[in-house]
């Protein structure tokens, strides 16, 4: 509470932002606490260190200072008020935290804890709930994230239909000088790309799955930008594959349900795709987990690229002086 006032407070925006990375290492820690680890990679990758990145970006281009404004919205401080205590209401009728008799634990939760080793056949029951019992929810999460993605190069992009890669050159702009920071990262990518491919291929038996593995690898990406420069990274990683990519990952999915349905089953049932109930489900798992990884690593890397592709060159003075 006292960071999230802390970030309404201030008006440097640079503080803003590294307080809602603060924030969201906070809550990554509060997620691991409550067993919810899954949830706790997702935070930890996104909310405290791509989310952060990309504003970074954003600030390099508009500046660190918010301006000050003359206006006094009274109004806007009312309907807050308003709300806050609607909500504050309203939370007097929930039910206690992690009170067995709340109605989140009278439907199907008790199904999925209990039925999930014999008809899925995998320990991790989160992996069974969001890419088995939910497969078609996840679907659409994908389909959003796949959805933001374009909204974002179709914004960024919408004043020039040249690509990423004909942008001008930011390597100057990165620690091309700083030689630990280059070495140390030299070493630590690859480590980061493995535990990456692990989380993606591990996540039936532990906590991981595709969205995790997505943003790990992204991650790795994005510290290799930083180190040696767009342009660098362009060459290792294309764009145009990004794209391509980004499509077949949530293509793959949908491929998945379209096969079960002319196999004469429903939409994403995997019983359709092995006669074995057990190695159909982990089959089916397997290569939607692998879609979203797919979808969500590329997608997280062409945002990164967008924002910092938006950079303008820096001259030759002004990259040595940082």
């Amino acid at each position: 509470m006292v960071t999230a006032v802390a970030i309404a407070w201030t008006r440097h925006l640079f503080s803003a932002v590294m307080l809602a990375s603060i924030y969201g290492l906070v809550s990554a820690s509060f997620f691991v606490a409550m067993d919810a680890v899954d949830v706790a990679f997702t935070e930890a990758a996104v909310g405290a260190g791509i989310s952060p990145l990309l504003m970074l970006v954003t600030l390099r281009m508009v500046g660190a200072k918010e301006a000050t404004s003359h206006n006094h919205p009274y109004a806007a401080l009312i309907i807050v008020a308003v709300v806050g205590v609607l909500l504050l209401l309203g939370e007097q009728d929930l039910p206690a935290f992690g009170s067995a008799d709340a109605p989140a634990h009278g439907h199907v939760a008790p199904h999925y804890l209990q039925e999930s080793a014999a008809e899925i056949g995998i320990p991790n029951v989160v992996t069974s709930v969001l890419a088995s019992y939910r497969a078609f929810d996840t679907l659409g999460e994908v389909a959003v994230i796949f959805t933001a993605g374009i909204g974002v190069m179709a914004l960024l992009f919408s004043d020039t239909p040249v690509h990423l890669r004909n942008l001008p050159n930011t390597s100057r702009s990165t620690m091309e000088d700083q030689v630990i920071p280059r070495v140390v990262g030299k070493i630590l990518i690859p480590p980061i790309m493995l535990f990456a491919l692990y989380v993606q291929f591990h996540g039936e038996y532990g906590p991981g799955g595709g969205f995790q593995a997505g943003v790990i690898f992204a991650s790795a990406v994005i510290v290799y930008v930083m180190l040696f420069g767009l342009d660098a990274a362009m060459q290792v990683v294309s764009v145009s594959w990004l794209r391509f990519l980004a499509a077949c990952g949530l293509l793959l999915y949908g491929a998945v349900g379209v096969v079960c349905l002319l196999a004469g089953k429903n939409f994403l049932d995997y019983n359709a795709l092995l006669p074995d109930h057990i190695a159909a489900q982990h089959l089916g798992i397997l290569v939607i987990e692998l879609g979203v990884g797919v979808t969500v690593a590329c997608v997280v890397m062409l945002l990164f690229f967008a924002f910092v592709g938006r950079i303008p060159h820096l001259p030759d003075h002004e990259a040595r002086d940082g």
